[in-house]
């Protein structure tokens, strides 16, 4: 039998160690922050390396040992070489944050095999390379801990134009509740992340497929987020504390908890308010 262990408790993460991908901007970025404020060392990694020191930076400045890798998640010998500089550096890995993602606003008719296999690779088996980089030794070490998957609202229902990120993101949810299962006799929980309409820079990053003027499309879309004003701030401490509840899927903004609701008890009406949503995207 396995041995008894303790949830994460994230309110003080004194000599925790917590491992960030993306941590160079948005929502990896804030986790990463508040849990330096907490107490923990930091494993981040990004591709960005210019917001990647920035962040370690920012967390040094709260009392935070940082250990920083320049890491491509879809890079499985990549994500390798960072989870052994993390156990080499600091022994063991209490909470494995897979924040890492693409997106890309666009229907499947305006979505080429490239895009797809772009977010599949970012998106899915960016998780997949995380988890296998590092549960095998927190397995091991027989401590326990903690696995969050950062899904999104669009993978709670989907979006016509959102139709290949729907699809990852949906992906990502089943992924973790698989895990969850997996992993529960060792100790290990899993919490499936599903933000909704969160002002981060993605807005500015993401891809836009199909007819129409692109920037005037991105325009619209960058200031319905801003509006909505949900910042990625609230959405590190639903994070942490969805991880303190050993949530199995923590839906963060309003319209996340109704997406999440809808789709379990009216689904049609589900599907209605999504095409609906999916107006703001053309």
């Amino acid at each position: 039998m396995p041995r008894s262990r303790s949830r994460l408790k994230t309110a003080d993460l004194i000599g925790r160690v917590v491992v960030v991908t993306g941590a160079g901007s948005g929502i990896g970025r804030e986790v990463a922050l508040l849990c330096a404020q907490r107490g923990a060392y930091l494993a981040l990694c990004d591709i960005n390396d210019a917001g990647m020191a920035d962040t370690a930076e920012a967390a040094r400045a709260r009392g935070a040992q940082v250990l920083t890798s320049r890491v491509d998640v879809s890079d499985a010998e990549s994500m390798t070489r960072f989870a052994q500089a993390t156990f080499d550096g600091f022994g063991r890995v209490d909470l494995l944050v897979n924040n890492a993602g693409v997106g890309l606003v666009g229907g499947f008719l305006d979505t080429s095999a490239k895009d797809w296999q772009w977010l599949i690779d970012i998106n899915i088996m960016g998780v997949v390379h995380g988890c296998n980089a590092f549960l095998p030794t927190m397995i091991e070490s027989g401590h326990g801990g903690h696995v969050v998957n950062l899904s999104s609202a669009a993978g709670l229902l989907a979006n016509p134009q959102l139709t290949a990120y729907s699809a990852t993101k949906f992906a990502v949810l089943g992924l973790s509740e698989a895990l969850r299962m997996e992993l529960k006799a060792h100790g290990i929980g899993v919490t499936a992340v599903c933000p909704g309409i969160i002002n981060t820079a993605i807005t500015q990053n993401t891809p836009i497929r199909g007819d129409g003027d692109g920037d005037e499309r991105r325009k619209r879309l960058a200031s319905s987020y801003q509006k909505r004003g949900y910042t990625p701030e609230r959405v590190a401490r639903n994070i942490l504390l969805a991880v303190d509840r050993n949530r199995a899927v923590a839906p963060i903004a309003a319209e996340a908890h109704l997406m999440y609701v809808l789709s379990r008890v009216a689904p049609p009406l589900a599907r209605w308010i999504a095409t609906r949503m999916a107006e703001f995207s053309k």
